[in-house]
């Protein structure tokens, strides 16, 4: 098969472009043609479709009112990425289209390009966050609250609540689109739209898509994860515990709430026991601030890692006592998660979203409730009595890694994901 992948970043940015470049190894390694479509950028992965990759947009960029009128008109619907998607239809000659992140920058008019109509392209979408439900993506409001208030297409509560970012102008351009989205029965186009956790479907098919639309797939893990797995080392830090928090350093990753719980959680726990955090982002100031104000006793036990990849981060993960998902928001399936429980790392996560669907009480980790540092400090407390029980952590660390092994083969997705294909092209051919 020829394969079109649409992601708005060509590069290693976060979750979504893991999926985005592990499918395409995937694919290939079955003898699958695999082309892309993007946003141009400098960070770009070179490839041969590149020249039809459209202008990299950005509507916080230093610029005049005409000019953010201008992009954010093309936020919402772009005419270059419409053109510029079917020129690469007409070079390829896909048999599917498959989009990832493709809001507000590469924008759906790429639906509109003739060429899928005319040769009856079945389209899939793998929704990596809820963007299709809710205009801010993360189903917060502008106070970081939880919020269902745009499900059935109520999106004007978006602009009311400033739910994207706590901006007014950032609030209406996304109420806007997804009122011209919805006015334009846009995501009827879209043939199936991949679920990664059940608890993301079943939010979708509540938000008004059908049932039939909608279908659960876990994401996988690439090859190196799962080689991990298999391994079963154990590389755990007995001499120097500590626990670990990796990703972004952002409100609805609920960062704040796990210093606090950590600060808490002092009284009840090993001299020795640290709180490490490897990330960035712009929460990292606040964190800095609150640490410094505990005084010595605290400061002395988190230390702030900055940012980190590759073997770097690996090492943190592996030697952890303990891994961290401390998130208010409603989590897809969080790829970090899938790397610690690879490294027989249990997670202390929040009830929220998929991440449930992931951690079990006692099994794979600990489960606590979200924006709750009372619920994430008896939850650290109970992990480190876990730990401190060499059996039963052992217990958890296989757990761990058989979850990994059973349900995250890169192999099996993508042959259910290629059977899916198939099945939507037959489907397409004999309307």
């Amino acid at each position: 098969m020829k394969i079109i992948l649409v992601n708005k970043f060509h590069y290693l940015k976060g979750g979504s472009e893991t999926y985005y470049f592990g499918l395409a190894e995937g694919l290939k390694a079955l003898g699958h043609e695999v082309h892309y479509f993007a946003m141009e950028g400098p960070d770009n992965v070179p490839c041969e479709d590149e020249d039809l990759f459209v202008s990299s947009k950005d509507y916080n960029g230093p610029t005049s009112f005409a000019q953010k009128i201008s992009v954010a008109a093309s936020l919402i619907y772009s005419r270059e990425s419409m053109r510029k998607f079917q020129a690469l239809c007409e070079r390829v000659r896909p048999d599917i289209v498959h989009m990832n992140l493709v809001h507000r920058q590469i924008t759906l008019s790429i639906l509109d390009a003739p060429y899928l109509k005319t040769h009856h392209v079945p389209v899939l979408f793998t929704s990596h966050d809820y963007i299709l439900v809710c205009p801010s993506y993360v189903m917060l409001d502008g106070s970081g609250n939880v919020c269902d208030a745009c499900l059935g297409g109520k999106f004007s509560s978006c602009l009311k609540r400033k739910c994207v970012k706590g901006s007014f102008a950032k609030s209406a351009m996304g109420t806007l689109e997804a009122e011209h989205l919805k006015l334009c029965k846009t995501y009827r186009k879209i043939d199936r739209i991949i679920a990664p956790s059940e608890f993301m479907r079943q939010k979708l098919i509540e938000g008004g898509f059908p049932a039939r639309q909608v279908v659960y797939m876990q994401n996988f893990a690439k090859q190196e994860i799962l080689n991990i797995a298999s391994r079963g080392s154990d590389r755990t830090d007995r001499d120097d515990p500590y626990l670990l928090f990796f990703g972004r350093l952002s409100k609805e990753k609920g960062i704040d709430v796990l210093v606090d719980a950590f600060i808490a959680a002092i009284p009840s726990l090993p001299a020795n026991v640290r709180l490490v955090i490897a990330g960035d982002g712009p929460e990292r100031q606040r964190i800095e601030e609150k640490v410094a104000s505990a005084g010595p006793c605290v400061s002395g036990r988190v230390e702030l890692a900055g940012f980190q990849r590759g073997d770097a981060l690996k090492a943190y993960v592996e030697r952890a006592s303990l891994a961290i998902a401390s998130s208010r928001w409603r989590e897809n399936m969080p790829y970090s998660i899938v790397e610690a429980f690879a490294c027989g790392t249990p997670v202390i996560g929040t009830n929220i979203g998929g991440i449930p669907e992931l951690v079990v009480e006692g099994e794979t980790g600990f489960i606590c409730e979200p924006g709750s540092s009372s619920s994430l400090t008896e939850a650290i407390v109970r992990g480190f009595a876990a730990f401190n029980d060499q059996t039963r952590y052992a217990s958890m660390q296989a757990s761990c890694r058989a979850y990994v092994l059973e349900h995250c083969s890169q192999d099996t997705y993508v042959k259910h994901l290629t059977a899916l294909y198939r099945e939507l092209i037959d489907s397409k051919k004999g309307n």
